[in-house]
């Protein structure tokens, strides 16, 4: 054998490696195409999972959202006098359910923000935080809610009825609420069962005054 040629035992040896390199490969290749087959295959049932996904959430809530449709729109029917009705739309955006509201007004959608001059807004604002309240825990959950200035969009003369459908669904559920307002106190006063008010003071400021 000439110098510096390699040998027959080397050869072997060196396609011998080779030959498991390229079984690797080949493993590594087989992995891989299986991983791509099954990202394919979840692709394909993606839109499949989450339309049964909502279909599912929707049912789930069913019975809450329709709650939640019956008594918004008795409030804001009793408050307002008008004939409105809440609709509670479910759905599921980035894999969570989302609720939005909507509320029709003789057949055609209101803007839930303006109408009513932002009465509307108020009214479900209350209710939705009086249903939530209902629905905690009471043994790890205080039954207490603070409405500041909630009535400010209403006209004065919705203002006794939203202040008594307050009282009474707090009374019924037993919440304490505090409601701060700048109406009269004689739109309110008789829905309450405490009233006090806060009046400028020179030295300290000011001072609260018990009404009632």
């Amino acid at each position: 054998m000439e110098a510096g040629l390699p040998t027959i035992e080397s050869l072997e040896r060196r396609a011998d490696r080779l030959t498991a390199r390229a079984s690797a490969r080949v493993e590594d290749w087989s992995s891989l195409l299986e991983e791509s087959r099954k990202v394919d295959e979840f692709l394909q049932l993606a839109p499949i999972a989450s339309t049964r996904l909502e279909e599912l959430s929707t049912a789930l809530f069913g019975e809450l959202l329709s709650e939640l449709e019956t008594n918004l729109t008795h409030a804001i029917r009793e408050i307002l006098g008008q004939d409105r009705e809440v609709k509670a739309v479910a759905s599921v955006r980035d894999k969570k359910l989302q609720v939005d509201f909507q509320i029709l007004n003789q057949g055609g959608e209101e803007d839930i923000m303006v109408g009513q001059g932002g009465s509307v807004c108020n009214i479900l604002s209350v209710g939705l935080r009086l249903i939530a309240l209902s629905r905690l825990n009471p043994e790890a959950h205080r039954p207490f809610l603070v409405l500041d200035e909630q009535d400010c969009w209403l006209r004065p003369d919705l203002v006794p009825r939203f202040m008594e459908l307050i009282s009474t669904i707090s009374h019924r559920l037993g919440f304490q609420v505090l409601v701060i307002s700048h109406h009269p106190l004689e739109l309110f006063a008789d829905s309450a069962d405490s009233v006090l008010a806060l009046e400028p003071d020179r030295e300290h400021g000011a001072r609260i005054k018990r009404i009632k």
